[in-house]
Parts: C-alpha cells; structure tokens; sequence
C-alpha cells in the first residue's frame, strides 16, 4: 500500500481521529507533524506507520525510525521525552510510564538495542508492568476508547473513558499515575445540534447505492431495507442481494480496460452501517485503501463541503455522516434562501432597485437563484461518495470522481426525508 502524492495535511487528520486519551489534540497533532517531517524522505516507513495506526495493529508492519539524539529523548512542543513512549501514548495508552514499555521479538531497532535510529512504531511493543507487580496492564484495564468515537444518542463529540459494563467498579491500575506536568485544559464545549423533526414513518428503505464505471451507472440502485442496518459493497459475484451488494456480477459492455483491473482490488470492499436513526459508520474491509467524499469528514478536518478527498485505509472504521449536522446545514441553508427571498421582496417593491431592475422593479427569479442555491445542492448533502483502489482531486490525475474507474453513491434516505421537510418550510418566492 502506498500513500503515494497524498497531502501532509490529510495524513495528519488520518493519524489524529486514532489518538487516544491524555495529551491535548493541538500536542497531538504537533508531535504528528513533527513525525512526518522525520520521515517526509522514508515513504515505505509512513506508510507502515498509518497501515499500524489506521488498522489498530492489525497490519503493524515494519520499522518506523527517528534518529536517536545524544540524551535518547524527542522534543516536541517544547516537552522532551522518548520518541517510543510519545507514540505509544499518542496512539495506545495515554497513561503510559517509560518502563511499561518491551519491543516485540520483530522489531529491529527497539529503543532498548541502542541502535543509531529508533523505532517508534507504537504496535512494536506491548505494555507490560511495573517490576513489582509483575503484571500486564493489558490484561486487566480495558483499553480507552478513541477520542474521535461519538457519542451517537446525544451526538457528541467527547473525549471517552475507558468502557466498562454498567454498575462495574472502575478497573484498578498496578501503578501510580505520575503527577500532571501542567494545570488541565478547560473542558472542550460539546457540539450539539437541535432536535430532529418527528415523522409518522420512517423510510422503508436506510439508503440506495448506485455504482459507477468513470461516468456511467452499471447495473440497478441497490437499497437497503431499514430493518437491516449494515450493509456490505464487495468485489464478488452473489446475486441473491439481502445484506451485500456485489459488484463482481454487474456487467458492462462498454467496461474500459482501469475499471476491469480496478474491479480486480475491490475484493471485501466496504461495510457500512447505520447507527441510531441516520448517522453512517464505514469500515474498509478490501486490502486498498478507499477514497471518501464526505462533508461530515470535511467538518471535522476543517475543510469547506466538498473541499477534499478523504483515504482510508483498510482496517480503518470511521464515521462518515452525521444526520443531525447534516440537517443543521439544511436548516442554514434554508435561513440564507429566506433572507434573499426577503432581499428580494424589497427589491420588488421598489426599496432596493437592482441593476436589472426597471422602474424599480426587478425582474422574477426563483428564490433558489436569488440566494445560490438549489435542489441539487442541499441533496448533496445526503449523500456519500466512494471510489475504490483509485483517488481523485489535485493530488491525483484525476479531476472528479467521474474519472476514476470504479465508485458508488450512497443516498442516504432519512436524510432525504429531513431535506423535503426542509424544502416545504421555505417561505414561498411568489408569496
């Protein structure tokens, strides 16, 4: 796997929704960069190192290396400590001492070997006790939960104890906590949004999959019946339906020579799953990684909708829609059509002649026209796209998701249903 001309700063997101507890997300993400710097020239190292990262050990792969310094010990953000613990913490258990620390049998330039580079390759040791106790921390404390896992009933973003059954003592640790370096940051305010509007009924169906040969539509819409809340998109060829959608059995006549060795990687695909009433997760189950257009990833990277192209990497699960930030961002967008529809009263009546009005009064165009925005527009917004084996954007030769040879659209039903709701509040243009 190759990360090939991805973007620093889409590797950085990548790395930094695996963190766990402990240090704060603007360390987090310094001590991130500061790794890729160190290994901008040893591309087989990082990706070995998101491979490990993204699929929570389960590919650990090779060496990671950061050349060892004079005293063994890595500054970042102004803290100095040693390069294996900073990313063990980071990355697998954010209450982690230096002497918890035993290389596994493969790595070859464990910390404790005292070679010239260092492997910080957080899946190249395993936690062990302290010397009196004797015991594998491991194997009595459950281990945290990553703080970019929502919270799907209250949908908020939190950083999340280690999980343990209701009514259960809090585990017990075989050792002290070291004192805090530093007073604790205030508390991040969570993101909430409003309540979503009551329905009679929902859909029958959660979403729709269309799948895509560059710009053509193969084969029929695939839906999903709300009754059954995952679904997988593979590569393999059984028809009967129910729970998996295989693309290996759609023909296509007109099937370019990319799409037939794309289709070649699609192998397991995808798994994806609704969770509560309409927030999407997806793991990428194909030994390729996957690449995801998606404006609740765009959020939470910072990025403007539709700004970016997200990879993921086999192994990885990660939430790709939220239903209530989506239905905020109709309920926004519905509050600008509103104001233009207002913009555009007063122009009528004459208060605020345009330069294509005549004797102060404008010419009719639709409310949509008048705030920029249309139908289409807000149905984008309840929808996934995802290209298998191939990306696409300035980072690749291919402009659109309409050049790559293989990718599926993923309409999203409930989400669908909130946007016709959204749609029949706005205030009549005519009116």
């Amino acid at each position: 796997m190759s990360l090939g001309s991805d973007s620093g700063p889409g590797i950085v997101h990548s790395l930094l929704c695996h963190r766990q507890g402990g240090d704060s997300e603007a360390f987090a993400r310094r001590a991130i960069q500061s790794l890729l710097r160190k290994l901008k020239e040893k591309r087989d190292e990082l990706d070995a190192l998101v491979a490990a990262v993204t699929s929570g050990g389960a590919q650990p792969g090779q060496c990671v290396t950061v050349q060892r310094t004079l005293d063994g010990r890595l500054q970042v953000a102004g803290r100095k400590g040693f390069p294996h613990v900073i990313y063990a913490r980071l990355w697998r258990w954010p209450d982690l001492h230096k002497n918890e620390l035993k290389p596994v049998q493969f790595c070859q330039f464990a910390f404790d070997l005292k070679c010239d580079s260092v492997c910080v390759n957080p899946y190249h040791y395993e936690r062990v006790g302290t010397p009196d106790s004797g015991l594998s921390i491991q194997s009595t404390v459950p281990p945290p939960r990553p703080v970019k896992e929502e919270f799907v009933h209250d949908c908020v973003q939190m950083e999340l104890p280690a999980r343990r059954e209701p009514g259960a003592e809090p585990p017990t640790r075989p050792h002290r906590a070291l004192p805090p370096r530093r007073p604790p940051e205030p508390p991040r305010v969570p993101r909430t949004y409003p309540a979503l509007p009551m329905v009679p009924q929902g859909p029958e169906f959660w979403c729709s999959i269309a799948y895509f040969e560059q710009d053509v539509q193969v084969g029929e819409i695939f839906k999903v019946p709300s009754s059954c809340p995952s679904v997988v998109v593979d590569g393999y060829v059984d028809p009967s339906g129910g729970a998996r959608f295989c693309l290996g059995q759609l023909s296509n006549v007109q099937r370019c020579a990319a799409s037939e060795r794309a289709r070649l990687h699609i192998g397991k695909g995808v798994q994806l799953e609704r969770r509560g009433e309409g927030d999407v997760w997806m793991r990428c189950r194909s030994d390729h990684a996957v690449f995801v257009q998606s404006f609740y990833l765009d959020r939470e990277a910072g990025r403007a909708p539709g700004d970016a192209v997200h990879k993921v990497y086999p192994g990885a699960h990660i939430k790709v829609f939220d239903l209530r930030q989506c239905h905020r961002q109709m309920q926004q967008q519905a509050a600008t059509a509103q104001a233009a529809a207002t913009a555009q009263a007063a122009a009528v009546a004459g208060s605020l002649p345009g330069p294509g009005s005549v004797g102060g009064i404008a010419p009719a165009i639709g409310l949509s026209v008048a705030a920029g925005l249309g139908v289409d527009d807000l149905r984008r917004l309840c929808l996934v796209r995802l290209s298998f084996v191939k990306g696409w954007g300035p980072d690749y030769p291919r402009a659109s998701i309409t050049c790559t040879p293989c990718w599926i659209e993923v309409h999203l039903h409930r989400a669908l249903q909130l946007l016709d709701h959204v749609l029949h509040a706005l205030p009549d243009a005519h009116a």
